[in-house]
């Protein structure tokens, strides 16, 4: 690029103010990046819901438990090929700090009804053979540095209080890296031994794969038929809508956290287009003197979008690079509170899109001012 001096020499003049606004675009992709995997973080449920699978909650609410005696009426309606049940633990390891989900799951069903969760069949034949038997996603036992064998603790204020022990028999891991790998699960018949008598006999929810997704509107308007007017109506709906609703429980995420990323790039728009104004107008005569030597207009324009082009594309490498090194952190810091979180390259590479849409947005109005400027007019200041 034969202009490339000039554009570095003019970028160099105020090393401070060149730092600093690379800077700004830096953090400002950060932030996008962040803002990005943490919205991707709470939606990921609903896109890695299996289209087949179908979920049974209290129509009153979740927390609401439902009979075990409903799992066999559910089983003979038409097209349900098979079913599984949970129960929310709601224990923490060790400190109450250390948070993960754990799930009371029906062992004899819970791999068919979820095939993407694998672990090995050696592991699983230890865990059914164990009362006590407990099975952890790979992120919750690299988190707490977990082995096969270990004797792990959890203290739950539900179902009585205290402590209870489980044995770790198995680490699963998802087929996608968007699967989730944080929960633990143990045994229903270990969970009934222990549970205040009120408590015995229900479960949380129904998790169920029907033979043809098409035929899931019916399956579900066919599933509340059977409970209408019972003690414990019930609500079913696919996978995907459940995750969804449960997400909107936290507020409108998706909102706040495109207002918060239009923000700051907006803000940054603002910063560094007075930036580039700045820098034009302190080099009125250096440009006045450039079309009195021939300089056309459009090179004269050519070299402001250069140098914000340049700014764009330096602070947003450097905020990528940050991304690929904190991100991973805060989501190893931020696990149990926020699910699982994925930095993709689609958002790096959204991100850094944006950065130079801004860099050139910032550098038109400066530019376009520069273009038009009258040599004689400008030289009048020198």
């Amino acid at each position: 690029m034969k202009f490339s001096r000039i554009i570095l020499a003019n970028l160099f003049r105020k090393k401070v103010r060149l730092l600093l606004t690379i800077g700004s675009f830096a953090v400002a992709l950060f932030l996008f990046v962040f803002l990005a995997v943490v919205r991707d973080a709470f939606n990921r449920g609903a896109d890695v819901a299996g289209a087949d699978r179908l979920v049974v909650i209290n129509r009153t609410s979740i927390i609401n438990l439902m009979p075990l005696s409903y799992r066999d009426k559910i089983l003979r309606i038409p097209g349900v090929k098979v079913i599984t049940h949970n129960n929310w633990f709601g224990g923490t390891y060790i400190d109450e700090k250390n948070f993960f989900p754990q799930f009371v799951i029906d062992p004899q069903s819970q791999r068919e009804v979820f095939p993407e969760l694998i672990i090995s069949d050696e592991q699983w034949a230890n865990f059914l053979k164990d009362r006590q038997g407990a099975v952890a996603g790979a992120k919750t036992a690299e988190r707490f540095g977990w082995k096969i064998g270990d004797r792990i603790p959890i203290k739950t204020t539900l179902y009585g209080g205290g402590s209870w022990e489980f044995n770790l028999a198995g680490i699963y891991h998802g087929k996608r890296p968007q699967d989730d790998e944080t929960q633990f699960w143990f045994q229903w018949d270990y969970f009934e031994e222990k549970v205040p008598e009120r408590v015995k006999g229900q479960i949380g929810w129904y998790v169920l794969r029907v033979d043809n997704p098409d035929d899931s509107p019916r399956i579900a308007k066919a599933i509340d038929a059977e409970f209408a007017n019972s003690p414990n109506e019930t609500k079913t709906e696919t996978e995907s809508a459940f995750a969804a609703n449960w997400v909107k429980q936290f507020g409108n995420i998706q909102f706040l956290i495109v207002s918060i990323g239009s923000v700051v790039f907006f803000t940054l728009l603002l910063v560094t287009g007075n930036t580039m104004a700045i820098s034009v107008r302190e080099r009125t005569s250096e440009l006045a003197v450039f079309k009195a030597i021939g300089f056309s207009d459009r090179a004269v324009l050519f070299f402001v979008l250069a140098e914000a082009l340049t700014i764009a594309l330096f602070g947003g490498l450097l905020g990528i690079l940050g991304a690929m090194i904190l991100v991973p952190a805060l989501g190893k810091v931020l696990a149990g509170l926020l699910p699982s979180i994925v930095l993709a390259p689609s958002m790096l590479l959204l991100g850094l899109a944006l950065a130079i849409v801004v860099g050139f947005a910032s550098g038109v109005i400066p530019g376009v001012s520069a273009m038009r400027l009258r040599v004689v007019n400008a030289l009048r200041r020198v």
